[in-house]
């Protein structure tokens, strides 16, 4: 006869496995609720305490915690030495441990939980268990998914012993990943608490999403993670409504897209392509008039790129988002009539999202290096009139200044080097990633001018995320119609784009923050 000892929170399926294994010649120990339920079920189970001689104490935090529970996990069955130990010890062998833990990351994902409630939901013999299961795989059979329920019985019953070995082995990492994965929630609560920002180490807890077809290119296999402690407002957590599944690239696209509507607190439409904005549009109560400045900004980068709309897509957004070929559109949500339209394109994916959730959004972003992680707080300030320094004889106009704190904005969600043509409500040409700033410049300017060659839009302002090393975007910008400059200064040849912009008369402001995104 063996052992199967059953302890579980979620008991989901728990008294058929139970009836599984006394059908294979298990007999069965269980705990407190575990066994309430199972022998109100019928099953033929037997207490605890009746096999450690030990009664439950401290209101159940200490049951499990005992010489023959854990001796009769860890024992050895190949080593006789270990079996003589149990038999003088008068221990039975445990060869089946099933165990999920204490909600942990359900309770403190409710509102309003406090601290005691908190700790008492944190799991203590549960994982105990499943490491001295675990670590005896050779032996033990360690069970943490209900899903894994059916598979285990059918294992049993096959008996084939070299097969055996290899799935307990299996099931031994999963449970491993399981604690793992529990520590880490609890080291992070408690960690946020006591107000450590960057501890001497860091779990990341992370649950399978999905599997992905491939990553950013066909011959690289990838899949998506989401946190275990769920983010409202992410990716992750949209939810998508219609098209095929998100490949690699959409996510990466998506993430980079609803960051940077999450600085509008007005009706917002951005328009993203390669983890760039291509085009911004805001308006102060219209979400449609917001979307005509977001699609005017870039009618041809706008096309196969992600749109992310900060208020509900109206029929007349949709009609308009209909004509064009859009991979991604993500809102707080549709409107019947917007949906019917939208669905009639087979490739589009329709997203919602929680936009409430948008402040609440992690607060650390993570790189991965060869080896490594780099670690930062993510770039969430929104730099105000209150950084404003105006360094050149020309003060902005008050229109100016609207525009330059829109163009600012938009200039932190960019790739260095960034430079951002804007109005006060759109923008008007992006230039982002180049290997020097003026280059950036001259491709921001060139789109502007040539997308409203015909309908020059002012206030014409640059926003730039650096510093400029020399005075030549300056002069380039002025010559090209642009009457205001932010940035943040800090060269050794601020003077000299100082002069620039005196001599031309255009105004420049310096903030003393500046905002890379690499």
């Amino acid at each position: 006869m063996k052992n199967a000892l059953i302890s579980v929170s979620d008991k989901t399926g728990i008294v058929e496995f139970a009836q599984g294994l006394i059908t294979q010649g298990y007999s069965i120990i269980s705990t407190g609720g575990t066994y309430k339920k199972l022998q109100d079920n019928g099953i033929d189970v037997t207490e605890i305490d009746e096999v450690t001689g030990f009664p439950e104490i401290l209101d159940g935090r200490v049951k499990t915690l005992h010489p023959k529970v854990h001796a009769g996990l860890l024992a050895k069955r190949s080593d006789p030495k270990h079996m003589e130990t149990l038999k003088k010890m008068n221990i039975e062998t445990i060869d089946l441990v099933c165990v999920n833990l204490y909600p942990f990351k359900e309770t403190i994902s409710k509102e309003n939980i406090d601290l005691a409630s908190a700790i008492e939901q944190i799991d203590i013999g549960g994982p105990s268990m499943l490491r001295s299961a675990s670590k005896n795989f050779a032996s033990v059979y360690v069970v943490t998914d209900q899903n894994d329920y059916a598979s285990v019985l059918e294992e049993i019953a096959d008996g084939n012993d070299d097969s055996q070995l290899e799935f307990r082995q299996r099931l031994a990492a999963k449970a491993f990943r399981h604690t793992a994965e529990y520590d880490g929630i609890i080291s992070n609560y408690l960690t946020d608490i006591s107000g450590e920002t960057f501890p001497e180490s860091k779990t990341i807890p992370l649950e399978f999403k999905q599997s992905l077809r491939y990553g950013e290119n066909s011959h690289q296999s990838a899949a998506f993670y989401k946190n275990s402690m769920p983010t409202a407002y992410s990716i992750a957590s949209a939810e998508q409504l219609h098209g095929k599944e998100l490949s690699f690239n959409n996510i990466r696209d998506a993430d980079a897209a609803i960051r940077i509507v999450s600085d509008f607190d007005t009706p917002a439409v951005v328009a993203l392509k390669h983890m760039n904005p291509c085009g911004i549009g805001t308006d102060q109560e219209d979400i449609y008039t917001a979307w005509q400045k977001a699609y005017e900004a870039d009618t041809m980068s706008i096309f196969g790129g992600i749109v992310v709309v900060n208020r509900e897509v109206d029929e007349r957004i949709a009609n308009e988002m209909h004509k064009i070929f859009l991979e991604i559109v993500i809102a707080p949500s549709f409107s019947e009539k917007a949906l019917e339209i939208l669905e009639s394109k087979k490739n589009i994916r329709l997203l919602t999202l929680d936009f409430s959730k948008a402040k609440e959004a992690d607060k650390f972003d993570y790189t991965s290096v060869l080896g490594g992680l780099l670690v930062q707080e993510r770039d969430t300030v929104v730099d105000s009139v209150d950084d404003f320094e105006v360094v050149t004889e020309k003060q902005p106009t008050v229109e100016e200044i609207k525009a330059l704190l829109f163009g600012q904005k938009v200039v932190k969600h960019v790739k260095s080097n960034a430079i951002v043509i804007a109005t006060t409500d759109m923008t008007l040409g992006v230039g982002a990633g180049q290997m020097n700033r003026i280059g950036s410049a001259k491709i921001a300017i060139e789109q502007a001018e040539n997308t409203f060659k015909d309908n020059p839009k002012t206030p014409f302002i640059m926003a730039s995320d650096a510093f400029f090393p020399m005075d030549d975007c300056v002069e380039f910008a002025a010559t090209h119609g642009v009457t205001a400059i932010i940035q943040p200064g800090g060269s050794i040849h601020d003077k000299d784009s100082i002069d620039m912009a005196n001599k031309y008369g255009i105004s420049m402001v310096c903030t003393g923050r500046r905002h890379f995104k690499h």
